[in-house]
């Protein structure tokens, strides 16, 4: 092994160049630092190369292939409607790589060093980073880890050709006629929705009592009424056993309330969650602390018990979405420069791309009145929107909830076209304080979606103009 002679000497490190590690470096380098970012795999992380972005080119080729093959109702009737599937892969592998080569312009512009390789701390202040026989000692002032997760492994369901992880469904290179999705959250749901639209037979076996635990189950319901459409079987209460693999396929063995069944398929995806990477780069050896399921203690600037070392993302505690970890590489980057920036998880959005969408942020109407806050609640639905009409997407509702001394918005929740765009103004909405009275205020264009927002804070103050008032 070549290692460097003398050590490199930096203000800031950066472990991971995700949606986390590559705000963090800019962001840093914005504040006047000297910043390296250490990437073992490819600029822009899971996020950019094998989660949310390429999933999302995938979920939208497939809503035009539907819409395609079923407009009869709208006028337009086309015949021999044809899907090449290796086309949908190029189409998403050259989103991918837009994306992360701006990624690499932007820190390049913001001459931030990248470097190939694996980081291993050796103490507080220095770390080695190793890329097959090369290896350079880094010596930093603070460090920002940034490292994200990997998919959990089934002990009974070891990732193959055929057993697959996310990475491995979103890569393949032909559509299958019949998919096992083992797992019915985010992820199992999002992509086994794709897939269906595409026109694979899909059976979800999710072992919790219902699917897409973390939303509320009105909205749930839409979702699952729209997953049944497409011809997907939900079973739940299902406990994966084992799987076998034959020349073509797998038969997955799983049981229901003490009954065995076995269904056959050409691939079986396991989506049961995500591990943080935090084994392997020597933190125990310089004593960082741990939460549970390895996850790193942080405070209010997402710094460790280490002062100099901070850690964001995945592999601090709370949700695992991007959006967050960006937010955290700000705070922590800023922190760094001597701001007083801190962690407020006030208005994090959760989505789900699902079909229809769902979001949610801030307080549901159970989590408020569990923390004993009376609270008013409204919905409006899609189909009294003039643009969800036009849309022929009338399914869904947006809900409000409400404080209910000042009408401040302190929650809000959408499934339907849109969602995810949608929820933003809630976002704001929460993080500045407003009230239902200055959401239906606020002049909204029309027709679009986001008037659904403003009327169902008219709901909320009594005076709807289209719906009946109850």
């Amino acid at each position: 092994m070549v290692v460097g002679d003398f050590p490199i000497e930096i203000d800031t490190l950066v472990v991971g160049a995700g949606p986390g590690g590559y705000v963090a470096a800019i962001r840093a380098a914005q504040t006047g630092q000297k910043v390296t970012v250490v990437e073992k795999n490819e600029v822009g992380g899971v996020c950019l190369n094998v989660g949310c972005i390429p999933s999302k080119a995938l979920i939208s080729v497939a809503h035009r292939y539907e819409q395609a093959k079923h407009s009869e109702d709208m006028g337009v009737i086309a015949s021999d409607v044809k899907l090449d599937f290796s086309k949908v892969q190029a189409f998403k592998d050259s989103v991918v790589k837009k994306l992360t080569g701006g990624v690499a312009g932007l820190l390049k512009g913001n001459k931030i060093d990248v470097v190939k390789g694996e980081a291993y701390f050796v103490d507080a202040n220095t770390v080695r980073v190793v890329n097959g026989d090369q290896a350079q000692t880094y010596k930093f002032k603070n460090a920002i880890l940034a490292t994200g997760s990997r998919p959990v492994e089934i002990p009974a369901f070891k990732y193959s050709d055929r057993v697959l992880n996310s990475t491995g469904a979103l890569n393949l290179n032909e559509l299958p006629k019949k998919l096992v999705v083992i797992g019915g959250g985010y992820i199992g749901t999002e992509l086994g929705t794709a897939y269906a639209t595409f026109g694979t037979e899909v059976v979800i076996l999710e072992g919790a009592s219902d699917i897409l635990a973390g939303f509320e189950k009105q909205m749930t319901q839409i979702v699952k009424k729209g997953l049944k459409k497409k011809g997907v079987t939900i079973e739940v209460n299902a406990l994966a056993k084992g799987v076998e693999e034959t020349e073509n396929g797998v038969i997955v063995t799983y049981e229901v309330n003490g009954e065995e069944k076995k269904v056959e398929a050409d691939y079986v995806l396991v989506t049961v969650g995500r591990r943080p990477n935090t084994d392997e780069l020597g933190l125990e050896q310089i004593g960082i602390e741990f939460a549970e399921r390895g996850l790193i203690k942080v405070d209010k600037q997402c710094r460790t018990n280490i002062p100099n070392i901070y850690a964001i993302g995945d592999i601090v505690p709370g949700p695992q979405l991007a959006h967050k970890a960006s937010y955290e590489g700000k705070v922590a980057a800023e922190a760094i420069a001597g701001h007083k920036s801190v962690v407020d998880y006030l208005a994090i959005p959760a989505v789900c791309f699902t079909d229809p969408e769902m979001a949610s942020v801030g307080y549901t109407e159970e989590q408020a009145k569990a923390e004993g806050i009376d609270v008013k609640v409204a919905k409006f639905p899609f189909a009294a929107n003039g643009r969800a009409l036009a849309l022929n997407q009338p399914e869904g509702f947006v809900k409000l909830v409400a404080r209910k001394e000042d009408g401040l918005i302190i929650g809000g929740q959408i499934v339907g076209a849109g969602a995810s765009d949608m929820i933003s103004e809630i976002c704001l909405a929460i993080e500045g304080g407003m009230t239902a009275e200055d959401i239906a205020l606020t002049i909204h264009p029309h027709p679009t979606l986001g008037e659904i927002v403003m009327e169902t804070a008219e709901v909320l103050l009594g005076n709807p103009i289209h719906i009946i008032a109850k």
